[in-house]
């Protein structure tokens, strides 16, 4: 009977759904050779040729496809199989992986780990962060456990919960003449020099709409990926921003900026997305609750 390398299982499905040998090495930070190597190695226990090269890249063969179907099973049985254990001991312990943007990141969930390592000391919490699609992707192909992103999330077998809203508001520096309008509109604003989100977020992309259904195209003066960075650079003159009312919900984090709210009124929904065939552990739960208290805390709806 062929032992099979579990490790191995994970690159098969990797390559498969990156479509090449170096999109798997990238996100599984393994060099090229060693993804290539791992497959060669699978295919030397089975006895089959799983992966096939074409002018347009590589694709499963027939027996590839077959056991690309098994490794999901696989995968669902053995994390069946961990919780189930896991059962038998009253602490929670295990690893799960939680990727978010970075705000929520830095605004949301450094509480809830805090109030986690008092209450599950056992219990290990692996952070990633990206932009929503990145996040989708990563729970799809199982690399996170769960996700925390804005919403719409468009992926294959997902379960998605929303969480609550959040406000945008518009953020300038505090010694910046007093806009008489207010609330801002897009047509207020377009003239000023906006600092934003780079494209790719679900914030970015929401943003865009909300000028684009003013009939307005927004030029942006700066695209940063760090909601720090661009307060930073709002606190010092350089333009303006329209960001989550969770980043500057407290004294500290406004400070130094004046914030005015937009009309039309513009939100974003908050929600976690897990794979639908991912057998939540009691690690899951606990974390998925302490998510829910502290979005409900915040008081951000």
């Amino acid at each position: 009977m062929a032992n099979l390398n579990l490790d191995h299982l994970t690159t098969f499905r990797m390559v498969i759904s990156r479509g090449s040998f170096s999109g798997a090495a990238d996100a599984l930070g393994l060099s090229q050779p060693a993804v290539s190597l791992q497959i060669r190695q699978l295919e030397q226990t089975l006895q089959v040729r799983l992966i096939e090269r074409t002018s347009r890249g590589i694709r499963p063969t027939p027996a590839g496809l077959t056991f690309s179907e098994h490794c999901i099973k696989i995968d669902s049985v053995i994390n069946t199989a961990i919780e189930s254990v896991s059962l038998h001991s009253d602490d929670i312990t295990g690893t799960v992986t939680v990727g978010m943007g970075a705000t929520a990141c830095i605004h949301l969930l450094p509480p809830v780990l805090q109030q986690l390592r008092q209450a599950h000391p056992l219990l290990k919490v692996d952070v990633r962060t990206g932009n929503t699609s990145d996040i989708v992707r990563s729970v799809e192909e199982n690399r996170i456990d769960i996700g925390l992103v804005t919403l719409p999330a468009n992926g294959k077998c997902l379960r998605v919960s929303p969480l609550g809203t959040d406000e945008f508001v518009v953020i300038m520096e505090k010694d910046a003449p007093d806009q008489s309008v207010k609330p801002l509109s897009p047509d207020a604003l377009l003239s000023l020099p906006l600092i934003v989100f780079e494209p790719g977020s679900g914030t970015r992309a929401l943003i865009d709409e909300w000028f684009h259904n003013a009939g307005l195209t927004v030029s942006p003066m700066m695209e940063l990926g760090s909601i720090e960075a661009i307060k930073k650079m709002v606190r010092c003159g350089l333009g303006y921003s329209i960001v989550p009312r969770m980043s500057v919900a407290n004294i500290d984090e406004r400070q130094g900026l004046s914030l005015y709210s937009v009309t039309p009124s513009l939100h974003r929904t908050l929600g976690t997305v897990m794979r639908e065939d991912r057998i939540v552990s009691r690690g899951m739960s606990v974390i998925l609750k302490r998510l829910q208290a502290g979005f409900a805390k915040d008081e951000i709806s």
